[in-house]
C-alpha cells in the first residue's frame, strides 16, 4: 500500500474539511448521537471525502466509518472476514474540535480479515503524521518511533479513565500517580508511541476507528497491548462486550498495571 498516498488523502481532507471550520461552527452545524456525544458538519464531510478517495485506492474494499455506522451498523460485522476494510474515524476528538480545543486527529487503518496491517494518524494542527506498517515499524512524520526503558511504575504517566484515576490517587504503594485523558485517542496513541504516556486503559465499546491505528503502532514501537480478560492481542475484528485493553511499555509492567487496574 502506498503510504505516502493514503497520507496525501488524510491531509486533503483535514485541509478541506476540518480545518476550515475549526472554531468556526454554527450551532446548528453541532448535534448530539447520544448523550454526551458529539457529532459536527466536519466529521460528516471528513468522513464521505476519505470514504470516497480511500475506495478509490482498493476499489470493493470495504467501509467501515464512524458516521457511517451511525445509520448501518452491518460493516461492522463484515470486519473479520472482508478481505480489505478501511477503518476511518473522520475528527476523532468531536468534543475538543467542537469547543475549539486544538486536539483532534484523524485516524485511518487498514485491515486485512480483521487485523490491522497499516495506519495513519494526522494532528491537522500541527500536521504531525504517524504512520504505521505491520512488521517494518512506526514513524512520526520521518523519525522511527522506539520506546525507551521501561520507567518504573510510580514515576509512570498514563492515560486513565476519571473512575480509575480516582481510585490509583487514593491508593499506596508502588503505583503511579500522574493521570491524564485528552478526550482524543489518535493523539493519545501518538503519544504512547512516541514515550510521552507509558501506558492507557480502555474501556466501553472499544471501537475500531479509534483503536485499530493506534495499538498496531505502539506495538511496533515496542510496546505491549493486550484485552485484560484473557490476555488475547487487540483485533480490530475480534469485537466482545465487556473488553477492556491495556497498554504498556513491556509484558512484565503490563502484568503489573493489570494487578493495580483490574
Amino acid at each position: 500500500m502506498d503510504t505516502d498516498r493514503v497520507a496525501d488523502i488524510l491531509r486533503a481532507a483535514a485541509a478541506e474539511e476540518i480545518l476550515p471550520r475549526f472554531k468556526s461552527l454554527k450551532s446548528h452545524e453541532i448535534s448530539e448521537k447520544n448523550p454526551g456525544d458529539l457529532v459536527t458538519v466536519a466529521d460528516q464531510a471528513s468522513e464521505a471525502f476519505l470514504t470516497r478517495e480511500l475506495s478509490a485506492v482498493i476499489p470493493g474494499a470495504l467501509i467501515v466509518g464512524e458516521e457511517a455506522h451511525e445509520e448501518d451498523t452491518s460493516a461492522l460485522g463484515q470486519l473479520a472476514e472482508a478481505d480489505w476494510a478501511w477503518i476511518i474515524d473522520p475528527v476523532d476528538g468531536t468534543h475538543n474540535f467542537a469547543h475549539g480545543v486544538p486536539r483532534f486527529a484523524v485516524i485511518v487503518a487498514l485491515a486485512r480479515r480483521g487485523e490491522t496491517v497499516q495506519g495513519w494518524i494526522l494532528d491537522p494542527v500541527n500536521d504531525d503524521l504517524a504512520t504505521v506498517q505491520r512488521g517494518a515499524g512506526a514513524f512520526l512524520n520521518d523519525t522511527r518511533l522506539r520506546l525507551g526503558p521501561t520507567p518504573p511504575i510510580k514515576e509512570m504517566t498514563g492515560s486513565l479513565g476519571r473512575r480509575q484515576a480516582d481510585r490509583l490517587r487514593h491508593q499506596s504503594g508502588d503505583v503511579p500517580k500522574d493521570f491524564t485523558r485528552y478526550r482524543c485517542v489518535g493523539l493519545e496513541y501518538m503519544d504512547l508511541a512516541g514515550g510521552a504516556l507509558d501506558f492507557a486503559r480502555y474501556g466501553g465499546k472499544l471501537m475500531p476507528w479509534d483503536h485499530a491505528a493506534g495499538v498496531l503502532m505502539f506495538d511496533e514501537a515496542g510496546g505491549f497491548a493486550a484485552i485484560t480478560q484473557d490476555g488475547r492481542d487487540y483485533r480490530p475484528g475480534d469485537k466482545r462486550p465487556g473488553d477492556v485493553l491495556l497498554l504498556a511499555p513491556d509484558r512484565p509492567s503490563w502484568d503489573r498495571l493489570k494487578i493495580i487496574m483490574p
